[in-house]
């Protein structure tokens, strides 16, 4: 069996998350990829801002930074343009990562800065009071739409690769063996790399919607995923209320940081 331990800070725990909450399982498939890649623990800086999901570096023995709300891409940044020889993973929630950090994560993808984005989509906000996120699907209830939602959601992996992102994939917390391959595929690109994961809250909006226990959240994500491939074979009416998983966009652009650097090489030597 696994030794999740030697990559977690065990005072830490117990965790914060709520019964049947599926971070834990993102964090598990996390660790397994950064094991199968044989990354060393002091060459990944894991990054968060707030919420449920950014209570993850908290758990684990890497270099760590809990940011502001949504910032964790601005100081992902920063960490990538002073050690571009290091892993930057920033973990990130539907709501800190498109709603206030939103802009941070079109031009991160725009820049194409090599670093990783899991982003925790459980469609509503689950730290704050369960708001309805940009995420949250038209009709779902929230404490801010206690009637349903009539706001239009964003497909933020759609988002992502229109913004210019080199490699998008979307997988759920139902599927640990493909997100652990997605994250090590992910990582392992050149570029800005983000991978969505549909991900269960049953505390906030699972029994606001009908889907009361993890299980009825987990068992909706098998009904409604289809893989990239299956989906090309589909109807719009087949597909209609569902949504891919797998690898959705993987392209080679240049990359910011290196960039930067021959930009700077290149000043110092016309000095």
């Amino acid at each position: 069996m696994f030794d999740y331990s030697q990559y977690l800070r065990i005072s830490k725990f117990p965790h914060i998350w709520c019964p049947g909450c599926g971070d834990g399982t993102i964090l598990k498939g996390l660790l397994r990829a950064i094991h199968q890649l044989a990354i060393q623990k002091d060459d990944i800086v894991l990054v968060s801002g707030i919420g449920c999901s950014s209570r993850t570096p908290g758990y684990v023995d890497f270099n760590t930074l809990h940011t502001t709300h949504g910032r964790a891409l601005a100081f992902a940044t920063g960490v990538k343009h002073a050690r571009p020889d290091l892993h930057v993973i920033v973990v990130s929630g539907d709501g800190d990562g498109t709603a206030i950090g939103g802009n941070h994560f079109i031009h991160a993808a725009r820049r194409n800065i090599d670093m990783t984005m899991i982003l925790f989509n459980n469609f509503i906000y689950g730290m704050t009071g369960g708001q309805v996120s940009p995420t949250t699907p038209m009709g779902a209830y929230a404490s801010t739409a206690p009637y349903g939602s009539i706001e239009p959601n964003f497909n933020v992996s759609e988002l992502a690769r229109a913004a210019g992102a080199s490699f998008v994939a979307r997988t759920t917390a139902y599927h640990t063996t493909q997100m652990q391959q997605l994250f090590e595929k992910a990582i392992q690109k050149k570029g800005f790399s983000m991978v969505e994961v549909i991900v269960q809250c049953p505390t906030a909006y699972g029994r606001r919607n009908n889907q009361r226990t993890p299980v009825a959240m987990l068992n909706w994500m098998k009904d409604h995923a289809v893989p990239v491939k299956a989906a090309e074979k589909m109807t719009p009416e087949q597909l209609d209320g569902k949504f891919t998983t797998g690898v959705l966009w993987d392209i080679d652009r240049p990359e910011y940081t290196e960039q930067y650097q021959r930009l700077v090489e290149k000043v110092a030597g016309d000095r």
